[in-house]
């Protein structure tokens, strides 16, 4: 039943592109907020307001999502012929705090989110559904709404309070990825330096593939949001910051994990611009950063211990692996917040990780060698060990890194091996757990804390995303 549910949406698209974008859609876009409640095992959507905002940033021809990504789908229906003519999966702050302590010992919480799509010409019913923990869709949230009421929807322009620039340009939104860089934490004396950490990034993007081979298809965006004070809130310390956007360390108790619940002071600044892709560069020295699947990215930007400059440009795009591509983690030994992120012998959507229950039907057997053993073997007991004795230091401490390195160092040469270089398999260890789930390859950027490039089944899955917005 599962499988022919996805070969039937995975046909709509091709049903779509003989449909005029006009039929359905004025080139505006159409943002709607709402608030998320709930507990472990329970949540609630309440709407909350709806907005005209500037031009339709993303495709005209791939309007229903067929990526299958995502633990939430966002679906537009036509009222007056019950077509589906616009859909996209996400991920939420919502869903990912439903994992931890908090919530499993009862506690209710609210966060406001926001879903975008075109702007209808004529009624529609907007539905957000939820994957169980089999992987099945079930409506949580469904609202009708009328784009030519003078009610319903909210048409204020908004005045831009702060500069923006396109510092890569390649073409008309519609038919290149629309990324947008905005900075949180840099007070005015500091905007000389967002310019310059922006670039730096967007340069540390296309320098890797498969983005490097594909970076005539992005735009680059940027907004210079300017904080009354330099950095960003850390709760731990009794750090707290004026800063614009409100992003902060130790979400969800982890002191690394960088995310901000402003969605709409942060929705309504980057409405000022198109943008397919959002992501905030901070202004502060802890290591840390974040990133939820259609949400945004968070980095930091400043590095305190010389010769770990190299690490800001590992999360940032580690992260944007998470918020643009849908890629899982695939270390299991860092400490996390989550509690049974993944549900023991599902398969899980991220394309990067696996349950494989049927090693024969393994999501990515197309990169597999002949030959190639299920599960892969290699020198996870060795590795264990190593990560064991580099969990027990202290990651804030000053001496963490020169204490860091010889095991650090150690275990990068496992995970050089030549034996595996290149080789596509089923490595046991990923998605927070030793046991029981696996990644493609020995190493890539969603593994290890290093410059490694992307295996071959997360570059496939960004280029699928990419085609999904230039296509």
């Amino acid at each position: 039943m599962k499988k022919t549910i996805s070969l039937l949406l995975a046909l709509i698209p091709s049903v779509l592109l003989s449909q005029s974008f006009t039929t359905y859609f004025a080139d505006k876009t159409m943002r709607v907020d709402y608030h998320h409640t709930g507990t472990k095992g329970a949540e609630t959507v309440a709407l909350d307001k709806v907005y005209e905002e500037g031009p339709w940033p993303g495709s005209r021809t791939r309007l229903v999502d067929n990526l299958n990504l995502g633990e939430y789908v966002m679906r537009v229906y036509d009222v007056a012929s019950a077509s589906l003519i616009y859909s996209r999966g996400f991920s939420s702050i919502f869903n990912e705090w439903q994992s931890t302590g908090e919530a499993l010992a009862g506690t209710f919480r609210t966060f406001h989110e926001t879903v975008r799509f075109p702007f209808p010409k004529h009624p529609v019913q907007v539905t957000i559904s939820r994957r169980d923990r089999q992987m099945i869709f079930h409506e949580v949230f469904s609202t009708v709404i009328d784009p030519n009421s003078p009610t319903q929807v909210n048409r204020q322009r908004r005045t831009a309070q702060y500069q923006s620039k396109k510092i890569l340009d390649n073409g008309a939104p519609q038919s290149k990825v629309d990324l947008l860089i905005i900075g949180d934490g840099y007070a005015k004396a500091d905007m000389a330096k967002f310019n310059k950490d922006a670039q730096h990034f967007a340069d540390a993007l296309f320098s890797i593939s498969p983005f490097k081979e594909r970076k005539k298809e992005f735009n680059v965006w940027i907004i210079e949001v300017e904080s009354n004070e330099s950095g960003i809130d850390k709760p731990d310390k009794n750090e707290w910051k004026e800063n614009a956007l409100g992003t902060m360390y130790n979400t969800f108790g982890s002191a690394r994990y960088v995310l901000t619940e402003e969605n709409r002071v942060l929705r309504d600044i980057a409405g000022n611009v198109p943008y397919d892709a959002l992501t905030i560069l901070c202004n502060d020295n802890r290591y840390g950063g974040g990133g939820i699947y259609n949400l945004y990215t968070t980095c930091y930007t400043q590095v305190d211990t010389k010769g770990q400059e190299w690490q800001m440009d590992y999360v940032f795009v580690h992260e944007l692996g998470h918020s643009f591509a849908g890629l899982g983690d695939e270390y299991y030994s860092s400490q996390i917040s989550y509690v049974d992120f993944y549900q023991k012998g599902v398969e899980p959507w991220e394309p990067n990780i696996t349950a494989l229950n049927d090693p024969a039907t393994i999501k990515w057997k197309s990169f597999i060698a002949p030959g190639t053993s299920l599960p892969t073997p290699w020198a996870k007991v060795s590795y264990d060990s190593l990560e064991a004795l580099r969990g027990k230091l202290d990651r804030l401490a000053p001496d963490y890194y020169e204490k860091r390195e010889p095991l650090y160092q150690q275990a990068m040469k496992l995970l050089r091996d030549p034996a595996h270089t290149g080789k596509v398999g089923a490595y046991e260890g990923a998605g927070y757990v030793s046991k029981g789930l696996y990644r493609p390859s020995l190493d890539c950027r969603m593994f290890s804390l290093s410059l490694v490039g992307f295996d071959p089944v997360c570059s496939s899955a960004i280029n699928r995303v990419i085609d999904s917005y230039t296509k």
